[in-house]
């Protein structure tokens, strides 16, 4: 199997403009989510587009992800990815008002090139990504943005 498709979706108590502040502002990622993220640099800006040069954790390691992200203001942004780890994918952070704040809804479809992490790593990444994505970023996020 190349692609997995991982989903989530959780309700913040903040309007959704304050947390596309925080999530539209690459270059500080670091600071907001030090466990996501070592370093963004954007490298090219057209408009709501941008292209960027990353350094991301995950799994106990640091690597390259060279990012072509299109932001929508304070809906989210989609964004295409490919890392030095073998992968790439279409990543969306995209909000909608309801009641109780803003739900975001995260989604990852990821491919797996190489052939021996494709067999290591698709159980573990469909079990713990997304676990471990909201641990990192949506509840870092929530001590941001709720009061």
């Amino acid at each position: 199997m190349k692609h997995i498709h991982l989903k989530g979706s959780w309700v913040i108590r903040a309007p959704k403009e304050e947390i596309y502040k925080i999530i539209s502002d690459f270059e500080n990622m670091p600071k907001y989510f030090p466990s996501v993220a070592e370093s963004i640099h954007i490298t090219e800006k057209k408009g709501n587009h941008q292209k960027m040069s990353a350094k991301v954790k995950s799994f106990g390691r640091v690597f390259d992800v060279k990012m072509q992200t299109e932001l929508f203001p304070n809906i989210g942004f989609k964004s295409n990815n490919e890392s030095s780890l073998g992968t790439s994918g279409s990543e969306e952070f995209l909000m909608d008002d309801v009641k109780e704040g803003t739900r975001i809804t995260y989604t990852y479809a990821l491919k797996i090139h190489r052939p021996l992490l494709r067999v290591i790593g698709t159980p573990l990444i469909k079990w713990f990504s997304m676990w471990s994505w909201k641990r990192a970023f949506i509840d870092k996020l929530r001590k941001i943005v709720e009061k």
